[in-house]
């Protein structure tokens, strides 16, 4: 049967008798699939019947529907024709795990960041109702997204107008992990119907999620009110599959591909230096915006539980919340992805800086994330940060340095700090041969011509291709910043000793370490090259190849040298 959809039409044409069948059909498609090249397999798995349902009473791409997160997006991708491409999922040049305008029509957004969809649904509803089209808005909403301020202002305006934007509410109480705060209380009571009326939207549940008849019929009835409204569809997260259904840690929310193998993370050396931490200093408290497994916060909370703090998807409250702690006496650990950290500029910048707060952020998936994506490649924060004033900003190179920067980063008092590291396997331990000022010097040649400053994980490939270069007499010494912000004077002075400088760095060139290293060291003799990301949005592929793609591996650098040395 699915092997026939090839659009939503072919949906809607199916029997009723059919739609159990299809519901069966699409799950053993995904563990197949998901499990092959891996992707969000829980989340998907639980939203069948919705998805089915969406697309038997509403008629995209006429009508526009939306997902939030995106990551809930799969079974839509398959009954809009995409069967076929699910072998190339998150593969380079093969399909999103989000959706994707470029991918299809029945795409508008690509929103791997949550909370977003009803801000956009509002505008859209906006756009639709000014230009006289006849088209409806659906947003299915789900996964915790409604712990999000953004889901609220949204809200606030959507329940304000008589615009038919419905609601559909995935509510499978979780996130990665369960989902807190008073709103999920609030779903359990059933005491969530008096707030949604309140704001002005009507209300129809509680329907069972899994019963693609009942979801049809309350699509049917919210399509028939012609105004603002919330289904409320009770869903199990992980559903059909028991090995999802009945994983405690994250109902199977992301699986790798099968067979894949991984080894000790970044994330693994963080969570046990903070458990260390944790252990000596009482005032350390940690906060999470709904991953407390993914950036590896779950043994800190386990063994101090009444030190860690899930907030929901709400980065912009996790922030403040932090400099309120901080006001308090405490030292606060805020553990997120980097990408996510954007949404929290602004406080970082006026509630934690302004005021000199001691609160360190610690940045997982910084730089080149992989399969993910555009949205989630972790290659700005490097860059926008150093505006900051009083921010120090660190890339360690490996475990020990990792936590050695941490711990220096949870002494500083007098203001924020942040330690950035990439989602990806640690190497061994690269070794200093000396310290000048905050940095260490890990290679270093007589009379070197060329000094390469490697930021982060980025010291071993530099050491290769100093190696590599050493037999085409090129002389080089290699160094790493430790601290990128601000800038080590130390750093600047020791850099205008050599003929040529090249800071290699997991960001994006603009605003990096070695963009402000030039500035410093306009006028002198040394040119300055800043190696790193190009100012753009990537796409997804593995982290290697992405950085081996823009010569951050040790024979891209070596090239690169080489070329601006002139030689051949």
């Amino acid at each position: 049967m699915l092997a026939d959809i090839t659009s939503p039409a072919d949906v809607r044409a199916l029997s009723s008798s059919e739609l159990s069948s299809l519901a069966a059909e699409i799950r053993s498609f995904l563990i197949s699939k998901v499990h092959r090249t891996g992707g969000h397999l829980g989340p998907n798995l639980g939203a069948v019947e919705l998805t089915i349902g969406v697309h038997r009473v509403f008629s995209s791409p006429v009508d526009v529907v939306l997902f939030d997160t995106g990551h809930q997006s799969y079974v839509h991708k398959m009954l809009t024709g995409r069967c076929s491409d699910f072998d190339s999922l998150r593969q380079a040049g093969g399909m999103s795990g989000y959706p994707s305008a470029a991918e299809s029509a029945h795409d508008v957004i690509e929103n791997s960041h949550a909370s977003t969809a009803l801000s956009y649904a509002d505008g859209l509803a906006k756009a639709f109702e000014l230009g006289g089209a006849d088209r409806r808005v659906v947003a299915i909403v789900g996964d915790g997204a409604l712990t999000g301020g953004m889901c609220w202002e949204a809200l606030n305006n959507i329940g304000g107008s008589s615009r038919p934007v419905v609601v559909l509410l995935n509510d499978n109480g979780r996130s990665y992990d369960p989902t807190t705060g008073g709103f999920a209380a609030s779903l359990l009571d059933g005491s969530a119907r008096g707030l949604f009326e309140a704001l002005g939207l009507a209300y129809i549940g509680e329907v069972d999620g899994h019963d693609v008849h009942a979801v049809e019929n309350a699509l049917w009835e919210a399509k028939s009110l012609g105004r603002p409204v919330v289904v409320h569809c009770k869903t199990v997260k992980g559903k059909g599959y028991e090995a999802a259904e009945t994983d405690e840690a994250d109902r199977m929310h992301a699986v790798g591909a099968l067979g894949a193998t991984g080894g000790r993370t970044w994330t693994d050396a963080f969570s046990d230096e903070i458990v260390a931490i944790g252990a000596e200093r009482q005032d350390v408290v940690c906060l999470t915006a709904a991953m407390l497994e993914p950036v590896g916060l779950r043994p800190f909370a386990e063994r101090f539980p009444t030190r860690v703090f899930d907030v929901g998807i709400a980065e912009q409250h996790a922030v403040t919340s932090a400099a309120g702690m901080a006001m308090g006496g405490l030292h606060p650990v805020v553990a997120v992805y980097a990408t996510f950290l954007s949404r929290a500029f602004d406080q970082l910048l006026m509630d934690v800086a302004l005021h000199r707060l001691p609160v360190t952020f610690v940045l997982d998936r910084a730089g080149v994330t992989g399969p993910d994506g555009a949205s989630h490649h972790g290659m700005w924060d490097a860059s926008v940060l150093p505006v900051v004033p009083g921010l120090r900003l660190a890339a360690p190179r490996d475990p020990a340095s990792l936590a050695a920067l941490l711990r220096e980063a949870v002494d500083v008092s007098d203001g924020p700090t942040v330690v950035r590291y990439p989602k990806a396997a640690v190497g061994p331990d690269v070794p200093a041969v000396r310290r000048v000022g905050h940095f260490d010097v890990l290679h270093e040649t007589p009379d070197a011509e060329v000094l390469l400053i490697a930021v982060g994980p980025l010291a071993g490939p530099c050491l290769a291709a100093a190696e590599e270069l050493a037999s085409h007499d090129v002389r080089v010494t290699v160094v790493d910043p430790r601290w990128t912000a601000p800038l080590d004077p130390h750093l600047v002075k020791y850099s205008g000793r050599h003929r040529l400088v090249l800071a290699v760095e997991d960001t994006t060139s603009t605003g990096a370490l070695g963009a402000r290293l030039g500035q410093a060291l306009t006028g002198s003799a040394t040119c300055v090259a800043t190696f790193a990301l190009p100012p753009r949005f990537l796409p997804h592929d593995s982290r290697a190849r992405i950085l081996r793609a823009h010569g951050l591996d040790a024979a891209g650098i070596t090239t690169s040298v080489l070329k601006r040395l002139g030689v051949k």
